[in-house]
């Protein structure tokens, strides 16, 4: 378990790395916004139901 969070912890930290070089680096075109807000909804998806443990949360706590 202790190494899927240390997991979790790395890829979060390379996205977030990854976001902020595509920010600094390019132009603000319509798919440089696009490729950040994936990266955005990656990481949410990632500290939801990692951290917040919602994999493990009934449907009304999911939808929330």
């Amino acid at each position: 378990m202790k190494k899927s969070l240390t997991f979790t912890y790395g890829l979060l930290i390379v996205l977030t790395l990854i976001t902020a070089f595509i920010s600094k680096s390019a132009l603000f075109s319509g798919s440089v916004i696009l490729l950040i807000l994936f990266f955005s909804s990656v990481k949410f998806l990632l500290v939801a139901f990692q951290f917040m443990e919602l994999k493990k949360a009934n449907f009304f706590g999911k939808s929330v």
